[in-house]
């Protein structure tokens, strides 16, 4: 009992519903810090097949597939999202354009 109330503790904190600012790239610019907020590349490469990726603190977040809809609509923009987090994966639950305030 003690072993999956421990796992399902750390399970809980792993998936916590997080705030964050970052931007929306696509996966070929996730590590390109010079191109974050261009938003016609980014449209372009999504639009060519790359996964939108979310970028935030120097991480690079995976999104998840019920996401990524969501996310499109803000490729190259600096958005504040609202989501929960399980490892390298991010679930969306808000998004929207960040004034950087």
């Amino acid at each position: 009992m003690k072993k999956f109330l421990a796992s399902s503790l750390l399970l809980a904190v792993s998936a916590m519903a997080e705030s964050m600012s970052g931007y929306i790239v696509d996966k070929s610019c996730a590590n390109k810090p010079a191109t974050y907020g261009d938003e016609a590349c980014a449209k372009r490469c999504i639009k060519r097949g790359d996964p939108p990726m979310f970028v935030s603190g120097g991480k690079v977040y995976n999104i998840d597939a019920a996401s990524k809809d969501k996310a499109i609509e803000h490729a190259g923009h600096k958005v504040k999202v609202d989501g929960k987090v399980n490892g390298e994966t991010i679930t969306i639950e808000s998004i929207a354009m960040d004034s950087g305030s």
